[in-house]
């Protein structure tokens, strides 16, 4: 097992954060304001406390991430560059859009709604699987 990239991890977070800035934002914003209303789901927090939230949140799927390139090791992913999209696309496929499906469907959020946010986690994880590829470079 090779270190983990500390570096890595921390600008890996802020890349997740500003791609969700970017997508409830700009790209989805009035999408999720026509689902949720302007109050959201509940009591809207201020949002320096949401986006410093976010961000501690992303930091353990960064780290969970960096870990698991560390584990697969530096010599492998120099010759199987692909693993790193392949590992954090997979990643939120397998376990965090799914998980979000299930518990979507028992409190019965739009198909709409859905999408969007899943949507987001795999753009958001690809992204850091971008930002680990490049800072290995």
């Amino acid at each position: 097992m090779g270190p983990v990239n500390w570096l890595g991890v921390f600008v890996a977070a802020l890349v997740a954060l500003g791609v969700s800035a970017l997508w409830y934002g700009p790209i989805h914003g009035r999408a999720r304001l026509e689902e949720l209303g302007p109050g959201g789901l509940g009591q809207r927090i201020a949002p320096g406390r949401t986006a410093l939230a976010s961000f501690a949140l992303l930091l353990i799927s960064a780290t969970m991430i960096g870990h698991m390139f560390a584990r697969v090791g530096p010599a492998t992913l120099s010759v199987k560059p692909w693993l790193y999209f392949m590992m954090s696309g997979g990643l939120a496929g397998a376990f965090i859009i799914p998980a979000m499906w299930v518990n979507y469907m028992n409190l019965r959020v739009s198909r709409r709604l859905a999408l969007i946010d899943a949507g987001f986690w795999l753009i958001a994880y690809l992204a850091m699987g971008l930002t680990f590829f490049l800072m290995a470079r």
